[in-house]
């Protein structure tokens, strides 16, 4: 089960960085259930907020918490009535959000017992070091290079990218200090994606994109059409 399936309450309440709700948004354009989720939990966080706000009473916060730390809730499944799977989740974010409203925002994910697998991409975007550095592509999307020098590898996030020109393919490059590119893979033909560059990036001063023959080529033959200048990464 990916784990952005888990991101439903904290997105619901503006409570993830800019690099997750990237992701999240990306994944909430193919997921029916973590968007029917979504809805529902601002919904019931807008009916909190139209409540009127009392002091809790003392130990609330301890009492919910050790509660709900006893019950795991069960992923979005594509069933023939997956609303009915799914209907312990917002209950239970539902008192998460109380807790938000009256002791300040919090992420919690009781049912973690343990540290979450990750794939090599999402380790990278979610390091310490993680920098990050957009191009607007024009009528070609937008794209968000994110690079961590202790991860030594880099990840491309695409928005609403075209698609590449007929028999052609969009190709990565990492660009050295001294100008020479290396071939970091292709890129697949969707507007929206993921992708983790190959090769060593902690050391690459840029990230460049190219128009390639079908199959890549292994130095570029056009000039790229977006490139990515490490060296300004925040």
């Amino acid at each position: 089960m990916s784990d952005l399936h888990k991101l439903t309450g904290a997105y619901a309440v503006d409570a993830l960085d800019d690099l997750e709700r990237a992701r999240f948004e990306q994944h909430l354009a193919d997921c029916e259930d973590c968007r029917a989720e979504v809805a529902e939990l601002r919904e019931t966080a807008a009916m909190l907020a139209e409540t009127a706000v009392t002091a809790p009473p003392p130990g609330l916060r301890d009492s919910v918490l050790a509660g709900i730390s006893q019950v795991r809730p069960l992923p979005p499944v594509v069933t023939a009535a997956p609303f009915a799977v799914r209907r312990r989740v917002p209950l239970l974010v539902a008192a998460a959000l109380v807790l938000i409203a009256g002791f300040g925002a919090v992420v919690w994910q009781p049912w973690s017992d343990q540290a979450p697998s990750l794939t090599a991409a999402e380790k990278v975007l979610q390091a310490d070091d993680a920098q990050a550095v957009f191009h607007d592509l024009g009528d070609s999307g937008r794209a968000t290079v994110t690079r961590s020098k202790s991860q030594d590898r880099a990840v491309i996030v695409t928005e609403d990218m075209a698609p590449a020109p007929s028999e052609k393919v969009y190709e990565l490059w990492l660009m050295a200090p001294d100008g020479t590119f290396s071939p970091a893979g292709l890129m697949p033909d969707r507007g929206d994606q993921t992708v983790l560059l190959e090769g060593s990036a902690a050391d690459a001063a840029a990230v460049g994109i190219t128009v390639e023959p079908d199959g890549g080529s292994e130095q570029p033959t056009s000039d790229p059409i977006a490139l990515f200048d490490l060296t300004e990464a925040t």
